[in-house]
C-alpha cells in the first residue's frame, strides 16, 4: 500500500512540474501561407540571407514568402510547393549555416591580413640587414617576413627558399592581402627573395637598397616572379 501512494504521488508531483521548452526545428511544424509565428520569422531571415527576397521580415506567411519558398525549393530540387516542411526547412537550415560558415571565415581571414599588413607597414623604413631578423638591427627579406608573421601567432621557416615550400600555392591573378610573393633575382626559378602582398598589386618587403619598403609588382618584378602562397 505504502508502494502504490508513493507511486501515486510521484506520477502528480511529474504532472505539475513545469515542462522544459524545447526549440522547435524549422519544418517540425508544417509552414503555408497564412502561418504566423517565430518559425516564419526564421525561414523569411534565411530565406533573405541566401538570396531569396521574401521582403519584410514579420513573421506573417504571405505570397512573397511563397514565392521565395518556391523559388528556393526549385534551386534545390525539391518538390517546389511552396510549403516548409522537415524536408525544405532542413536544408534551408543547413544552407544558411554553411553560409554564415563561410562569411565568418572570410572575415577571420580579412581580419588577419590586416593585423599582418599592419605590422609589416610598422617597420618601413627599418634597414636592410643580410642575415638580420629583428627591427632593432635590421632585416634582410626573409627575416622581416618570418618576423612580421610571427608577430601574428604564424610560424615560418627562416630562409625563403624554404617558406616557399609551405602554405597553399596562389595564381598570380587570385592574390590576396596576406599571401607571400616569391623571386627569383637569378631568373632560374631558384627562390632567393620574397615580401608580403598588401593589395592593390603591392608588396612589402626588405630589400638591400631601400630596406622596408612598398614595392609596385610592376614589369621589373614581375620578369622575376616565381609564385606565391597562402600561409593562412
Amino acid at each position: 500500500m505504502k508502494k502504490l501512494i508513493s507511486l501515486i504521488i510521484l506520477g502528480a508531483l511529474l504532472m505539475l512540474a513545469p515542462a522544459q521548452s524545447v526549440q522547435a526545428a524549422i519544418g517540425d511544424t508544417l509552414l503555408k501561407v497564412g502561418t504566423t509565428g517565430s518559425e516564419v520569422v526564421q525561414v523569411q531571415t534565411e530565406l533573405n540571407y541566401l538570396g531569396y527576397n521574401v521582403g519584410k521580415v514579420d513573421g506573417i506567411f504571405g505570397s512573397n514568402t511563397q514565392v521565395a519558398v518556391k523559388a528556393f525549393q526549385s534551386a534545390q530540387s525539391l518538390s517546389s510547393d511552396g510549403v516548409v516542411g522537415p524536408i525544405t526547412g532542413n536544408q534551408l537550415d543547413s544552407l544558411y549555416a554553411t553560409k554564415l560558415s563561410q562569411k565568418n571565415n572570410t572575415q577571420s581571414r580579412q581580419e588577419k591580413a590586416d593585423a599582418i599588413i599592419a605590422t609589416g607597414k610598422k617597420y618601413i623604413g627599418v634597414p636592410y640587414l643580410w642575415g638580420g631578423t629583428s627591427p632593432g638591427t635590421g632585416f634582410d627579406c626573409s627575416g622581416y617576413v618570418q618576423y612580421v608573421f610571427a608577430q601574428n601567432g604564424i610560424s615560418l621557416p627562416r630562409v625563403s627558399r624554404d617558406q616557399f615550400t609551405v602554405g597553399t600555392s596562389v595564381d598570380f591573378n587570385n592574390l590576396q592581402p596576406g599571401d607571400l610573393v616569391f623571386f627569383s633575382f637569378a631568373r632560374n626559378g631558384i627562390v632567393d627573395h620574397d615580401g608580403i602582398y598588401v593589395g592593390n598589386g603591392q608588396f612589402i618587403n626588405s630589400s638591400s637598397s631601400k630596406g622596408v619598403t612598398i614595392y609596385d609588382l610592376g614589369p621589373y618584378w614581375k620578369s622575376v616572379y616565381v609564385g606565391a602562397k597562402r600561409v593562412f
